[in-house]
Order: structure tokens, then sequence, then C-alpha cells
């Protein structure tokens, strides 16, 4: 068995699945680099990126350990998929603003900084005036409007919170499957971070399955991972904690 190093904290959680899965594989492939990297067609330094989580591997190569390692590509390629989506997202707000200019010589530097200094005075006074603008117009329609306090309307002094969708759970079993009224998925796959529909749907179906996966607000967190690790291993599934096909057929059952 191979002795992994470490892998980056600040990884998402849903890449470091697929860099855990790909790792297993090769431990069972019992191949080294440099016959994996001649068994793929991916160099030996490639492969050191992807099993380091430095580098996302293309959907041939994950397919390809999969097949070497004995794992099952279909589940390891829709474990890929979500990873991609979280490796694009973190790629994107990694990426410098659009316009940004490379470094100037140090002479035009110090002029660059005295006009930005400039600029940024000259919006904080334009949005300290906004700012004025707009309290004294709000306290013109205070007083023209005075508000009640009630269930949709916050108190004076209230924190407001984001809204959040209210999901429920309304079971019924149609043609041999269960159904919880808020997606009739069989085959999206959610995995740690995801919110939505989806997951409400999971987590409704969990709780008629007898597992808590916490409150249904159709936010996939630590609770609902769990609860799916759970039914996987009823279940007889591969225990990754990640919903595909095959977890969601036992979901329905």
């Amino acid at each position: 068995m191979s002795r992994w190093k470490g892998l980056p904290e600040e990884l998402d959680p849903r890449v470091r699945q697929l860099v855990v899965r790909l790792r297993r594989a090769k431990d069972h492939s019992g191949l080294s680099l440099r016959r994996l990297a001649a068994k793929t067609g991916y160099s030996t330094s490639s492969w050191e990126r992807y099993l380091s989580g430095r580098s996302l591997p293309p959907g041939d190569a994950v397919e390809a350990m999969a097949r070497l390692g004995g794992d099952d590509p279909t589940r390891l390629l829709a474990l890929h998929e979500v990873a991609a989506e979280a490796w694009g997202t973190a790629a994107e707000q990694r990426r410098p603003p659009a316009g940004t200019e490379p470094p100037r010589p140090h002479g035009r530097a110090l002029r660059v900084t005295l006009i930005a200094g400039s600029v940024a005075l000259v919006l904080a006074v334009c949005s300290s005036i906004l700012l004025a603008v707009r309290l004294t117009h709000g306290e013109g329609e205070a007083a023209a409007t005075p508000l009640t306090a009630s269930a949709s309307t916050p108190a004076p002094g209230t924190p407001r919170t984001p809204e959040r969708p209210l999901y429920t759970c309304r079971s019924e079993r149609i043609e041999g499957r269960w159904y919880a009224g808020n997606s009739r998925t069989l085959k999206a796959v959610l995995a740690m971070g995801h919110a939505g529909p989806e997951v409400a749907e999971a987590q409704c179906l969990l709780r008629e399955a007898g597992l808590s996966p916490g409150a249904v607000d159709g936010i996939f967190g630590p609770h609902t991972q769990r609860a799916v690790k759970d039914l996987q291993k009823r279940a007889g599934l591969v225990v990754d904690g990640i919903i595909g096909p095959h977890t969601w057929k036992a979901l329905r059952e």
C-alpha cells in the first residue's frame, strides 16, 4: 500500500473525494507511476499532479484508472463531473479581474499609486454623499408610511437573514418508487456542497428510510452525507457519501 502525502487543505471536498478514489484505485492496481503512464498514455509527471491534487485529470485518465484499479468507471466518472464543476469554480475565483494590468516599472508605479489613491478618495466622497441621500430619502418614507411589525416584516433592530426556499416532504409511492414532491430525478449526481430541490428530495427520502439527514433545507451538508453513507452501507453500495443513480434507486425503493 502506498504512503500518500496529505492533500492541500484548501482543496475543495468534491475534488478531494475524487483524488482519494484515484489513489485507492492506483493502490489496487499495484502499478508504479511509470507503468501507469505506459498503460494510460498520460505521463508520470501528469499522474503525480493528478494524485497530489495539483491538477484535475481528464475524464479519459479517470476512466483508465478505474479499469486498472477495478473500480466502477461510471461512478468514478460521475464523481469526476462533480469535481470538475468545483475545480472550474475555484479557478474562476483565482482568476484576476478583467483588465488587470501587469506590474509597471518603479518610476511609473509611484505615479499610478498616486492616481489610484486620488480616484479612491473621490469614490469615497461620492459614496458618502449617496449614503446621506439614501438615508434622508429613507427617513422621509418612514415618516410618510409607518410600518407595522408582522410575520413578514421584521421588527426594528431585527437582523435580516437571507431567504431560503421552503421544502416539504409529501411522500407517495408511484409505480413502485417513492417520491417526496421536490424532484423526480433518478440520475442527478449530488455531493457535499450541492443545494437545491434534488437535495431536499434526497433528504425527505432518507427520513422515509429511517435515517437522519438533519433539516430538510435542500443543502447537502455533513448530516446529509452521513445519512447517505448509512444508506449505502445498508444497501451494499460503495460507501462514498455521493448520491448517484445507484443510490437514487436505493432511496426510491
